[in-house]
């Protein structure tokens, strides 16, 4: 999508890594324009600035000016690096376009509403594929594309072909590729979904019992006697030695 825009860039004559270091002091940030309708060139722009681009509406899809000396050029992020913790712009490639000719460009794709098959079945709604890709001139490229599912029932889906294309749009994706579906809850997650927290109550009761069981053996252990003699058993009696005999 083309937004107006203007991105200020200085020409740089130097490169390599301490190069691109001392830019990154100056909060600088290298680049490279290529492209049909001249030679690349090797630039300097804000990072600040370009990842505004970045993270606008349109994001990696948005035409933009650059300004090189004055000359003004429509140009699109074609690529970039950013720090693997600090998360800063560290380079970025940037490609001229050709406002009369059609770009290969991929489209998010968002959907809205409840489908019918999660509200009235029980089935489980996913997302599958999150965006598609277009033929379309610079001028038409959308945001997004926004489909409602609120008719889709069970073991129903939206697939590329249902994306609808207007004015210089042409869909180079498969048009059978699923974006989203509706499909039916297998068993198992039904069960689990519907019995997950009847383990910890059971554990719990289990728990519970144990407890009342080793308060009710203490006592007994505490109050414990000897068991008294059976009814009518004969007394024991001491053994007696025998006598020595006389020689």
């Amino acid at each position: 999508m083309r937004k107006d825009i203007t991105l200020v860039a200085e020409v740089r004559d130097t490169r390599g890594k301490n190069a691109a270091r001392r830019l990154r002091v100056e909060k600088k940030t290298p680049a490279v324009l290529y492209g049909t309708g001249g030679d690349p060139v090797a630039l300097s722009v804000s990072p600040k600035e370009v990842s505004k681009i970045l993270l606008s509406s349109s994001g990696y899809n948005t035409i933009f000016n650059l300004d090189v000396a004055g000359a003004l050029t429509p140009v699109i992020v074609i690529d970039w690096q950013t720090h693997p913790l600090r998360g800063h712009l560290l380079h970025c490639d940037l490609k001229r376009i050709d406002l009369t000719q059609k770009m290969t460009v991929k489209v998010p794709v968002l959907t809205t509403g409840e489908p019918v098959g999660v509200k009235l079945s029980g089935g489980h709604y996913e997302m599958i594929n999150r965006e598609v890709e277009i033929e379309v001139l610079p001028d038409d490229i959308p945001e997004n594309f926004t489909i409602s599912v609120l008719t889709l029932g069970l073991n129903e889906s939206i697939r590329a072909k249902d994306v609808p294309m207007t004015g210089s749009m042409r869909l180079l994706s498969d048009p059978e590729i699923v974006i989203s579906h509706v499909v039916a809850m297998k068993e198992e997650e039904a069960a689990a979904e519907a019995g997950a927290g009847e383990p910890e109550v059971a554990k719990k009761g289990k728990k519970d019992e144990a407890a009342v069981a080793a308060k009710g053996a203490a006592p007994a252990a505490k109050g414990a006697k000897a068991a008294p003699a059976a009814k009518g058993a004969a007394p024991a009696k001491a053994a007696k030695a025998p006598a020595a005999k006389k020689k």
